[in-house]
């Protein structure tokens, strides 16, 4: 299999402080790696470097071969990120959202309204799809923010705590939208490792610091 991720010795300070400590991993096309470990241990700071947000102190990095932080441009428009902020500007609807997400990747017209619609559908929000963000609750923008992380069907999904902020019915359906399928890779960052190691093909454990506790196949 084609490998996904590739970390050697991944590195990662804030000045004198260390986030990641040498991390290495390996995820092929298509599994999902779950990524456990205390806050501060490096979970979100990995996020963003795969992300192509942050540049690693140290190591080697490579998405889909491409080597980061050099060759970002070349598999950024295949990642979708699902973060602790929505990325939803709070003036617009949630549709005005994914309409304006979907122009960044070059989705527009007849084809763009049919994915959004199909998307805001899948997460039962479509009644309040042309309500303004600031207008509604946590969990309402979580569920449009899973439409915005898959609106341009990436290969790549990197979530972080994507149940946060949503209720019974919220998870059921937005882990419909955002769980395992054979065409896409994902990391998933969760403190609720019970209710996802199950979907995961290879566990993450890092502990304080970025330093690795772990890494092996899900139990």
């Amino acid at each position: 299999m084609t490998e996904a991720i590739e970390l050697r010795g991944l590195r990662r300070e804030y000045g004198e402080r260390p986030a990641l400590a040498g991390v290495d991993v390996s995820l092929a096309a298509g599994e999902s790696l779950l990524v456990l470990g205390p806050n501060g241990s490096g979970k979100t700071t990995l996020l963003r470097i795969l992300a192509t947000l942050l540049r690693p102190s140290g190591g080697d990095v490579r998405v889909f071969g491409a080597a980061l932080p050099r060759d970002a441009w070349k598999v950024r428009g295949r990642i979708g990120l699902l973060g602790h902020d929505a990325l939803l500007y709070r003036d617009l609807s949630g549709r005005e959202n994914l309409r304006f997400h979907a122009r960044l990747h070059g989705l527009r017209g007849e084809a763009a309204e049919a994915r959004i619609a199909e998307l805001l559908a899948a997460v039962a929000i479509e009644r309040r799809a042309d309500d303004r963000v600031a207008e509604l609750s946590a969990g309402m923008r979580q569920r449009i923010a899973a439409c915005r992380c898959v609106l341009h069907e990436p290969d790549l999904l990197l979530l972080d705590e994507p149940d946060s902020n949503l209720d019974a019915e919220g998870r059921e359906l937005v882990g419909r939208l955002l769980g395992p399928a054979p065409e896409r890779t994902r990391v998933l960052v969760s403190h609720d490792p019970e209710r996802h190691r199950g979907e995961a093909d290879r566990v993450l454990e890092l502990g304080v610091g970025g330093t690795v506790a772990a890494a092996a196949g899900a139990a």
